[in-house]
């Protein structure tokens, strides 16, 4: 069989050399000029390339929350099933206390560059710098229109990825290419990107990072949560700990707060307590001085600043400004307005949708012959390699062509 391979990402690759190791002839169109590109840019040029907790629920959004199970958890391409089909590539990795895995050579070049080795297989024919602009079906057969030549193949797999990232490849073009065939999407939004807050104290912290609970709340009721490293930026958020609630702010509508707990090991009523210690210390300081030793230097003025709290002297505080201080560490409230774009953002969450695909197969249910896998079907998970697991998984399931 012949089978055409749009798109050259991870779950192109994966489809490609499952497919190829299963005797079929395949054809590999990759409109970048070269194969893998987003792949060099994860995991802070590191690659995140899963995560040993993906088997585990919740870590995957999709309309059809189950969709993924089957990829995801199958003997052959679960996690384990993925780190040893790696390994029979030639890549050596190492996992973090957290569940990520890397390579072991900490870089991201080393995965992209067994994946090549992979690819140059004699049942594959790679096209780098080729754009599908047409996909036809006729009596079971394709036809597969670029800018400059025409394919037939007796299946296609659309790998295209999604919106995200269009410097490194995104784009609509997977979407458009499935709605020729007849194919439906739900709606786009970025996920794990910054968020953009009211500016105010953001853009005096630019650079500062904290480790911190993080909290997405609508009336005062909390939508999303998350912990770990936040960055401020000029215009928000942004941090390993923001990305996972950036899902939930892309698609929660307006009138939201990122809320920062700065000290969510204790309790205020502690907190309370170590400031009347430091205020006995530092009674002819400014009272932006007080958390000074706690957090980053900057941090701690505006934390004082924001409970109302500059030049005065720290002796003159009352109980209750300790407690408003106190108050405020734990309690941080930064309106939401929106997130950054696709061009800022590593995944896309929404796709194609899932129920005109077979979860067992990731064949299309409107066109036989015809199958998607990784991000271009409306399934992104965390951060943290979740994503990249299914674009290994997925991908090779469709390149399994059953």
């Amino acid at each position: 069989m012949t089978v055409c391979i749009i798109g050259g990402g991870a779950s192109g690759m994966a489809a490609a050399i499952t497919a190829a190791e299963g005797g079929h002839h395949v054809l590999l169109l990759e409109r970048q000029a070269r194969v893998g590109r987003k792949l060099l840019s994860t995991g802070n040029g590191r690659c995140n390339l899963t995560n040993l907790h993906s088997g585990l629920p919740g870590h995957y959004h999709s309309g059809e929350p189950h969709f993924g199970d089957y990829a995801l958890g199958r003997d052959d391409l679960n996690v384990a099933a993925t780190l040893d089909w790696f390994a029979s590539l030639g890549l050596l990795t190492t996992a973090e206390g957290s569940g990520r895995v890397y390579p072991y050579s900490n870089m991201a070049g080393s995965v992209l560059d067994v994946l090549r080795f992979a690819l140059d297989h004699p049942n594959i024919t790679l096209c780098t710098g080729c754009t599908v602009t047409a996909i036809r079906v006729k009596e079971h057969t394709f036809t597969i229109r670029t800018e400059a030549e025409l394919f037939t193949a007796d299946a296609v797999i659309l790998a295209a990825g999604g919106a995200a990232g269009s410097k490194l490849g995104g784009g609509m073009d997977g979407y458009q290419l499935a709605k020729s065939l007849g194919h439906h999407r739900t709606a786009l939004y970025p996920s794990l990107v910054q968020l953009k807050t009211d500016p105010t104290y953001p853009r005096s912290l630019k650079g500062v990072k904290a480790q911190a609970d993080v909290r997405i709340l609508r009336d005062s009721q909390c939508i999303a949560e998350n912990s770990g490293e936040i960055l401020f930026t000029e215009y928000g958020v942004s941090g390993p700990a923001i990305f996972d609630v950036s899902r939930a702010v892309a698609t929660g509508g307006d009138g939201l707060v990122c809320e920062l707990d700065f000290l969510p090991e204790q309790g205020q009523r502690e907190t309370v307590s170590w400031l009347q210690r430091r205020q006995e210390a530092m009674a002819d300081r400014e009272a932006q001085t007080l958390l000074t030793g706690l957090f980053h230097t900057r941090l701690g003025q505006i934390l004082c600043k924001a409970s109302g709290f500059t030049s005065q002297s720290v002796a003159s505080l009352s109980e209750s400004d300790l407690c408003h201080i106190a108050h405020t560490v734990h309690h941080f409230p930064l309106p939401v307005t929106g997130t950054c774009g696709f061009d800022q953002a590593q995944v896309t969450a929404g796709g194609l949708r899932t129920d005109e695909f077979d979860p067992r197969t990731m064949q299309s249910r409107l066109v036989p012959g015809f199958y998607a896998c990784g991000e271009v079907l409306d399934v992104d998970g965390d951060c943290g390699g979740y994503n990249l697991q299914w674009a290994w998984s997925s991908g090779r399931l469709a390149g399994m062509l059953k």
